[in-house]
């Protein structure tokens, strides 16, 4: 990772969390138990890939800052009300999240569905308020994160994770499980970089449909590997959960280094898609190296 894209990546991250911050109803306003969870559930921690996508994709078409902003804000927001739903004991019944209790140990279960709840709602109204959007854009915005959070998207993906426990999966099944539950809101993180700059046109929109496709099987895949190899401290979550929890994974049907092989051609997939886009995805191309690479 080289030095212009590490400060670039902090620049970002620190940012958002001040957007983030902002974007948040204060934690003394009432119904203060309520609000402070929120930011304990949002603030603080995180790789804040999404955002980073956002601003990625963003600088492709010139987009501006304040829009991207609260595009940023909005898919973090849904990112984070995913966390915390996924957490709960009905659902991964996980105790540890970013390094620190999940939100319904910290706090207690109705609250932490409370917080999912009103993380959601914040994130639509964080996107409605970008006012440099004319107002065709924004609506297909809005509507591409509805899409993205919902039953064709993340909330899809989740239904067949839970119930696909103790099922053994095809490897076309685990990957349109993934598709919607992890891939689908990183596509929305591009496209809504992208949007908050211009009118995109079909080229355009499927090229980064392709690469948004590789770098969001190649994140599954990494977290896969990584809750096979690497220890709890290291991941800010409980390692091993989804051997324990008997799910299907690209390491339980691939294998450890076919996974590994699979992730690193998904990055050479990304970095192939962006190619008409020349220099100006520098940065996408970056963050697929980050997806791919990483260690946590």
């Amino acid at each position: 990772m080289n030095a212009a894209f590490q400060d670039w990546m902090k620049t970002v991250q620190a940012g958002s969390e001040n957007d983030l911050s902002g974007f948040l109803p204060a934690a003394d306003v009432i119904p203060t138990k309520l609000h402070d969870a929120m930011r304990y559930a949002l603030l603080g921690g995180g790789k804040r890939v999404r955002p980073l996508l956002v601003y990625a994709a963003g600088a492709l078409f010139g987009a501006d800052a304040a829009t991207l902003s609260r595009a940023a804000a909005a898919v973090e927001m849904i990112h984070a009300y995913s966390l915390v739903h996924d957490d709960m004991p009905c659902m991964d019944d996980d105790e540890l999240r970013r390094g620190k209790p999940t939100v319904h140990v910290a706090y207690d279960e109705a609250t932490a569905l409370l917080v999912g709840d009103a993380l959601q709602s914040q994130a639509f109204l964080v996107l409605s308020e970008a006012a440099t959007v004319p107002p065709a854009r924004q609506v297909a915005m809005l509507r591409l994160l509805a899409h993205a959070s919902g039953s064709a998207g993340m909330c899809g993906g989740q239904a067949i994770d839970l119930d696909s426990v103790g099922i053994s999966l095809t490897l076309e099944q685990l990957e349109q499980m993934h598709q919607l539950k992890t891939g689908a809101l990183l596509r929305a993180s591009v496209v809504l970089g992208a949007l908050a700059g211009k009118d995109l046109t079909e080229q355009e929109l499927s090229t980064l449909n392709v690469y948004a496709r590789a770098i969001g099987l190649a994140f599954q895949v990494v977290d896969d590997v990584l809750d096979a190899t690497a220890d709890s401290a290291t991941l800010g979550k409980t390692a091993g959960k989804d051997a324990a929890d008997n799910k299907p994974t690209y390491v339980s049907i691939l294998g450890l280094e076919p996974s590994r092989a699979l992730a690193e051609k998904l990055r050479l997939d990304a970095h192939a898609a962006l190619a008409p886009f020349g220099d100006k995805a520098l940065r996408l191309r970056e963050l697929a190296d980050l997806i791919v690479q990483r260690k946590a």
